[in-house]
């Protein structure tokens, strides 16, 4: 084998260790974001990017973003559970408002709240229909973006 040849071999071999060094990063993302192991993940509603945490344990989803000053503007929480039923959830311990979205187990918006504010406490808010996901946004999100039932978050 010349030179010219190993220079084009690790060339080549360069090129495709490059390649999948940048594409593994956004396919972890993708392969991840069901397993409610991982603390967060990326969405996407409306072409934008979300980062949301996830909450799967009682305990966290009692706390929710209860404490919690605020949400950047394209960040969220995800509460997953076992199963559809119709989740309610209150403004306790809530600093800010936000928008609530329940989806169903293929991201489907099935019922959705605006602009929660923390005054609503002790009020529960609860879907219309059996929800497997429920996502909490910044308040106006779904306003900003033209979010309606129906629409669909990629998990």
């Amino acid at each position: 084998m010349n030179l010219k040849n190993i220079f084009k071999t690790v060339l080549i071999l360069g090129a495709i260790v490059g390649i999948i060094a940048f594409i593994a990063p956004h396919n972890v993302i993708t392969n991840t974001a069901l397993n409610p192991e991982i603390g967060l993940r990326i969405i996407q509603l409306a072409g934008q990017d979300i980062r949301v945490s996830v909450v799967s344990t009682p305990e966290d989803r009692v706390k929710g973003l209860g404490g919690r000053t605020g949400l950047a503007t394209n960040e969220g929480m995800l509460f997953i559970f076992d199963m559809a039923a119709k989740y309610g959830f209150w403004m306790k311990d809530m600093l800010f408002s936000i928008d609530i979205l329940w989806l169903s187990d293929k991201g489907e918006i099935l019922d959705m709240v605006d602009k929660v504010g923390p005054g609503t406490y002790p009020t529960v808010f609860s879907p219309k229909v059996p929800a497997r996901y429920v996502l909490e946004l910044p308040s106006g999100f779904v306003e900003a973006y033209s979010v309606k039932v129906g629409d669909i978050v990629r998990l």
